[in-house]
């Protein structure tokens, strides 16, 4: 079959063809679990050397921590702190090639810092020129000393009593699920496979050996047997979950937290650039981002024993993020004032047997198994690109596979268009709207259009109202009430793309609502 079959001229992508495609290929190179930031850049970098590759994600693409970030590509000025300057420089390097190879989905963003004590301009100063100095040629504008009436202009809200002036620097801002659909239309691009929705139930051994995955269809129940030269695990918190399947006694690598993120009407922090608070009662540092119309605030670091796949702020939680603000807005928003609240978790590495075969690399490790399973967990998306490429270049020697060289770091994403756009289609922008709703929005206050939920349909796989409302647009993660009051229309727009009857739009905007309502003003627990 041609690695063409599954998606017309126009990018189509039809599920029917790649399950067709995935019962006719006798094996695969590569073998990808996980459809999240790091399962899709190592899909994109195998496929991209030239490797048969296979990806598998057990909801949807980005359906867990890779939607749930703080919309950040950075160097980390709290890494700098911590004076883990490696992965400062490695981050930093990785922001601009994401700059230029995902212009229409990442751009530049100024922060600035407040200062309320004579001594945080030299101390902020000093910090961020170093910050500077490590970009090197990877800079993107430099940092500047700002007196009290340029800070205030730059963050209108801004308590003025006391304030002594700024630090204004760049970083870069992004949509993350809109990235993550880049990546997974690149690998198809490329002539790999993705498919959502279909689990990976076990892993095939023999002879000691992890040579496949059993997976099932979740929406028909069929069941799939899958060789692979290569077994990649990129499946985040739930890492250790897939190498148990392989060695049920295996220590853990994980020590998971949460990160929550409240979100707020524009009118808290009007303007372009974002709030940094230099440090929260637990000594983190806090963002205040305009973010497509709304203001994010986070986030929270906090140990979870629970891997839930809709995780809840703890108790206190949100109260934390709306304090620790308060201090620096004239009208700090309180609970009332939440649009939505998202929490997203973190595969922090925290423990491990130290003897096993695996390469440590600054924020991620790589292990492989006693079998040959690849996991690779760890990180975060600013660095997506580097800890794929590490794990490809391992997952080639454990198969045996042509060594080839990675392509990725000038490799431009799906979209991408010569110069920067702020349109997440990019260079799909007129597919979209040669499609029946364009420029009809599907419900009052929400930019997604009637033409973008066939689009969502039609070619980036969604498969339900969530899928739309909470990855190829953010309702969900802006405005909660209105994404719900949109889902009867998405459910009836997708019904007619998907073959569905009313049954199942009943369904999913019931489904979907309850989701909703988690994510509006959540309870004090």
């Amino acid at each position: 079959m041609s690695v063409t079959e599954g998606r017309d001229a126009a990018g189509r992508l039809d599920r029917v063809s790649l399950l067709a495609r995935l019962r006719e290929t006798d094996a695969w190179d590569v073998v990808v679990i996980g459809g999240g930031a790091t399962g899709l850049g190592c899909a994109v970098d195998a496929s991209s050397r030239g490797h048969r590759t296979l990806l598998l994600e057990a909801h949807d693409f980005a359906k867990g921590t890779s939607s749930r970030a703080t919309k950040l590509i950075h160097g980390g000025v709290r890494y700098l702190a911590q004076g883990n300057l490696p992965l400062v420089h490695e981050a930093l390097a990785e922001r601009s090639r994401l700059l230029a190879n995902a212009p229409h989905l990442v751009r530049k963003l100024r922060f600035v810092v407040p200062a309320y004590h004579w001594l945080d301009i030299p101390k902020f100063g000093a910090g961020l020129a170093f910050y500077d100095l490590m970009s090197g040629m990877h800079g993107i504008g430099r940092s500047r000393v700002l007196d009290a009436a340029s800070t205030i202009v730059a963050l209108p809200t801004l308590r003025p009593g006391g304030l002594r002036g700024g630090i204004a620097y760049w970083d870069a801002q992004f949509d993350d699920a809109r990235l993550a659909l880049a990546l997974m239309r690149t690998h198809v691009d490329l002539g790999g496979l993705a498919l959502n929705y279909l689990p990976v139930d076990g892993l095939v051994v023999e002879d000691g050996q992890v040579n496949g995955v059993l997976a099932h269809d979740a929406e028909s129940g069929e069941t799939f047997r899958i060789a692979a030269g290569v077994v990649v695990n990129a499946t985040g918190v739930w890492a250790d979950a897939i190498r148990r399947a392989e060695l049920p006694q295996v220590r853990p690598l994980l020590k998971p937290s949460q990160g929550v993120h409240v979100v707020v009407d524009a009118e808290f922090l009007p303007g372009r650039d974002a709030l940094l608070v230099p440090q929260t009662a637990d000594g983190r540092v806090l963002f205040v981002i305009p973010w497509q119309g709304r203001v994010l605030i986070g986030t929270t670091d906090s140990p979870r024993q629970d891997l839930p796949l809709e995780p809840q702020p703890l108790a206190g939680e949100i109260d934390f993020i709306l304090d620790a603000v308060a201090p620096y807005l004239v009208r700090p928003p309180t609970r009332a004032d939440v649009r939505s609240v998202f929490v997203g978790l973190r595969p922090l590495i925290g423990a491990g047997d130290r003897s096993a075969t695996r390469s440590l690399s600054r924020e991620h490790c790589i292990e492989v198994s006693p079998g040959g399973l690849v996991t690779i967990t760890g990180g975060k998306w600013t660095t997506y690109r580097r800890m794929a490429e590490e794990t490809v270049d391992t997952a080639q020697s454990v198969a045996g596979l042509s060594r080839r060289p990675c392509v990725t770091a000038e490799l431009r994403l799906h979209g991408a268009e010569a110069g920067a756009s702020s349109d997440p289609y990019g260079s799909a922008r007129a597919a979209v709207d040669a499609l029946p709703g364009a420029g009809r929005p599907v419900h009052a206050g929400l930019r997604l259009t009637e033409a973008e939920v066939r689009y969502a349909a039609r070619c980036e796989l969604a498969r339900g109202v969530e899928d739309v409302l909470a990855r190829r647009h953010r309702a969900l993660f802006l405005d909660a009430a209105g994404a719900a009051a949109a889902a009867p229309q998405v459910a009836r727009l997708l019904a007619e793309e998907l073959g569905k009857d009313a049954a199942w739009c009943e369904a999913e905007v019931g489904r979907f609502g309850a989701l909703a309502r988690q994510y509006a003003r959540p309870e004090e627990k």
